[in-house]
């Protein structure tokens, strides 16, 4: 027989454990948690054959659409399972701790798996992540315009020992029209709120944690509405750094990227920076004038970046000066 773990024995377990998501392909791809397998029991397709027949037909119909489904594959599930766990430990789950994790979980135990099953399922592993949010003791925010370098200041800071949320890292995204530009796929923001709870899991929330100053916004991804209000009022630590400096920081991050990534970001804001001066930053990048380019655009970032400003609390902003 499985066992049934609570949220956090769960996690706890899973540490050394694999974890297999008996969900449907697009349910995991959507979100899943962090390092699970998926080993789906229904195909997209199959799933809602299978749901239909349940509200025309009742669960009785359903189960036993569900068993011609799925008995052809059980062989195969086994030998992935194998593969997986070779130690044969395994945890199971599914959306709400139900049916297709407790009949994935008989199979394996039947294939002589020591087998542990999500209490409520992937459901309940959401409501516990996004409560993670709302655990942060004392969150400090590192603002400042476009190219100060705020990311490296917080990475040297971890390197020394602060907890840094990392919300463009685990994004893929640097925040900006340009932020795309040289990362890979952006998650889902349901997965990206996994993945930062994840990270805050490996935390002491009740020292400092650190994050950068984002708009709810990044990229694709939208910060978690209970962290973002955090972020907005809270200390915010504000470094000013001479715009030279910044637009060198810029040319030296962007310049090694080909024109047409960076030209369709300028396109991207021309709405916003005026339509000569993204003609001149546009014919700037045409010329090799990238400095130029960064002058420009940086226009632009400075005004929003200001605008963000001031609906914080004033009281909450320190300026730092640095070189």
């Amino acid at each position: 027989m499985a066992n049934i773990l609570n949220i956090e024995q769960f996690l706890l377990n899973a540490e050394s454990i694999p974890v297999v998501d008996v969900r449907s392909p697009a349910e995991f791809e959507n979100g899943h948690i962090p390092g699970a397998f998926s080993i789906p029991i229904f195909t997209n397709e199959e799933r809602a054959i299978v749901g239909t027949n349940y509200k025309k037909n009742g669960k009785e119909n359903a189960v036993m659409n569900g068993l011609e489904i799925v008995g052809p594959k059980l062989v195969d599930f086994v030998k992935e399972a194998k593969k997986i766990a070779p130690q044969k430990k395994i945890l199971v789950h599914c959306w709400r701790g139900g049916m297709r994790s407790a009949s994935m979980a008989w199979l394996f135990n039947t294939a002589g798996f020591e087998v542990e099953i999500l209490e409520g399922g992937y459901k309940n592993y959401r409501t516990h992540s996004r409560d993670l949010f709302n655990k942060i003791d004392k969150l400090f925010v590192l603002g400042g315009y476009t190219g100060s370098g705020k990311t490296d200041i917080l990475k040297e800071m971890e390197k020394l020992g602060a907890q840094f949320l990392d919300l463009e890292g685990i994004a893929n995204h640097k925040g900006s029209a340009f932020g795309a530009i040289g990362q890979h796929p952006q998650p889902t923001t349901e997965q990206f709120e996994n993945m930062l709870a994840k990270k805050l899991g490996e935390f002491d929330l009740k020292k400092p944690v650190w994050v950068e100053d984002e708009s709810r916004q990044v990229g694709r991804c939208a910060i978690p509405d209970n962290l973002f209000a955090h972020m907005r009022d809270t200390h915010l630590i504000k470094i000013i750094i001479p715009k030279k400096i910044r637009e060198k920081r810029l040319v030296k991050e962007y310049g090694c990227f080909p024109k047409e990534p960076l030209e369709t970001s300028i396109k991207n804001i021309e709405r916003r920076l005026g339509g000569l001066r993204a003609k001149q930053s546009i014919d700037a990048l045409e010329s090799g004038d990238m400095l130029k380019v960064a002058e420009i655009t940086l226009e632009y970032y400075d005004k929003a970046y200001l605008h963000g400003n001031s609906k914080r609390n004033t009281k909450l902003i320190y300026e730092l000066e640095i070189n």
